[in-house]
């Protein structure tokens, strides 16, 4: 069974940097995109960030230049560098990744989801 944990959500004030990180465990063969979305209250979830299995990166245009995506292929674990936190960038953090495993295929996992909160 495969798990995504997440951490490095909390508290911060506007100007402020947060980094998360998602590590998956499991009977994992293969780990493709890797992702990062949020929802805030009464809005729809938002793609944040985007890597794939070769490094390759995508961001949405609310956070280019501020956010950076980053993965440790070792350790199976996706971060989120957040640079210039905004209070519009509260919300619940997912990560979610497409992954591999012998038994299940090639399926999307999701992680618990971390509350970010940026104060003005």
């Amino acid at each position: 069974q495969v798990q995504l944990v997440e951490s490095g959500g909390g508290l911060v004030q506007a100007g402020g940097s947060l980094r998360l990180a998602c590590a998956a465990s499991g009977s994992i063969s293969s780990i493709n995109d890797m992702r990062w979305y949020r929802q805030a209250p009464g809005k729809q979830r938002e793609l944040v960030a985007v890597i794939t299995s070769d490094g390759s990166t995508y961001y949405a245009d609310s956070v280019k230049g501020r956010f950076t995506i980053s993965r440790d292929n070792a350790k199976n674990t996706v971060y989120l560098q957040m640079n210039s936190l905004k209070p519009e960038d509260t919300a619940v953090y997912n990560c979610n990744a497409e992954i591999f495993t012998f038994y299940s295929g090639l399926r999307h996992y999701w992680g618990q989801g971390t509350q970010v909160t940026v104060s003005s």
